[in-house]
């Protein structure tokens, strides 16, 4: 995911939203292929280096049951919305605005640990 510098979080804020529990998608590469869930999640901070996020899968859920290529991804979202260009101060001045979204996410890679 492309983010520009000026929009680059540092640690705290990353861990501001990974502290507000919800849902968030687990991504595993599996030899099958890629395999995503959306799964609830908690983040436990006093868990290693960085914390942990903890998340429940369902027992019928295989994911858990295949075995892990590599590193996991948990993508975990915050608040969204879409910005209009007549929004923009500068529509006025020359009229070259566009549309775009704003929003806060968090890319978590990691070993999956099952229990």
């Amino acid at each position: 995911m492309y983010i520009p510098s000026h929009f680059t979080a540092d640690d705290a804020t990353v861990g501001e939203l990974l502290r507000h529990p919800g849902a968030a998608d687990l991504i595993t590469a599996t030899p099958d292929g890629l395999v995503a869930t959306m799964l609830p999640f908690l983040f436990d901070s006093a868990v290693g280096e960085h914390g942990a996020l903890l998340g429940h899968v369902a027992r019928t859920n295989d994911q858990w049951k295949r075995p892990v290529l590599g590193e996991a991804l948990v993508i975990v979202r915050g608040p969204d919305a879409y910005v209009s260009p007549s929004w923009y101060a500068t529509k006025a001045e020359h009229g070259r605005v566009v549309p775009t979204w704003n929003y806060v996410t968090a890319h978590v890679y990691g070993e999956l640990i099952v229990h």
